[in-house]
């Protein structure tokens, strides 16, 4: 990449809790002391054994003090606020509710939650119904949320638009996937422009389209230059949380690289 001058990082920088194949809590002890906050991914609600124990949390609240950390959650994935079933929509409700007062003595920034959409929808009347469920869902979790602002419905493969009126009319936030938009062909600048006041978390990671399927969350170096110029231009007066949002140190190490040639003070891990 050319040089140019470095600036000053404005946002808060953070990964997952899944980069070395172990456990939360030791990746929080090799990743807290290089990040200013980590996202702990609770993709599973089933079985009970994969949720941190009482102790893990404990444990992270003494590493979220020794290592001035914060944490963000990124909720169960395997549970859904849209399903056409009312009782699954509550299970999903009263899981999410379940999971969330677990985690809140860690006082996490955000709670980052899925509203899944069937690849199917294509039609006004598709997408409707789809919206009537997800704001069924919605109406189940939201009145027992203490701050519903620290919910941020995450951009998927549909639509950025499609969240708008819910983010809006629930009072939650939106967790916009830089990846996403450009896996998917939305326009990046313009969820920014419109959503700017309600974006408290932006993940950020990189998209292949050298095969067939383009594959996302890799490192940002994967990314066609003109994308990441973009992203690093939005993120240049962005003073919210920036998730690289990989799962393995390789794709960590080259994405911190990588945005070590745009922004100054991007840590190097000790390998």
């Amino acid at each position: 990449m050319k040089e140019m001058p470095l600036q000053d990082r404005p946002f808060r920088l953070c990964t997952t809790s899944f980069i070395y194949p172990d456990h939360i809590i030791p990746n929080v002890r090799r990743l807290g002391p290089f990040f200013d906050e980590i996202e702990l991914l609770v993709f599973e609600s089933m079985p009970k054994g994969v949720l941190p124990s009482r102790a893990d949390i404990r444990e992270l609240g003494r590493l979220s003090g020794e290592l001035n950390l914060t944490y963000n959650v990124h909720l169960p994935t395997d549970i859904s606020l849209t399903d056409p079933s009312d009782t699954q929509q509550s299970r999903a409700a009263d899981t999410l509710l379940r999971v969330i007062d677990l985690l809140a003595p860690l006082n996490p920034t955000t709670h980052t939650l899925h509203l899944p959409m069937d690849r199917g929808v294509k039609t006004p009347e598709a997408f409707q119904a789809w919206e009537t469920r997800a704001r069924k869902g919605l109406e189940r979790l939201v009145p027992s949320l203490a701050d519903p602002a620290r919910i941020c419905l995450e951009t998927l493969w549909y639509a950025p638009g499609c969240l708008g009126s819910l983010v809006t009319d629930f009072g939650l936030a939106l967790c916009v996937d830089a990846g996403h938009h450009f896996k998917y062909g939305h326009d990046l600048g313009t969820t920014f422009a419109v959503h700017r006041d309600r974006i408290p978390v932006v993940h950020l990671h990189g998209v292949d389209f050298s095969g067939p399927d383009p594959k996302d969350h890799t490192s940002l170096d994967r990314l066609p230059s003109d994308l990441f110029s973009l992203a690093v231009r939005l993120l240049a007066d962005y003073g919210g949380t920036v998730s690289l949002e990989v799962f393995n140190l390789e794709n960590l190490t080259r994405s911190l690289a990588h945005l070590s040639f745009v922004f100054a003070d991007i840590p190097t891990l000790e390998l």
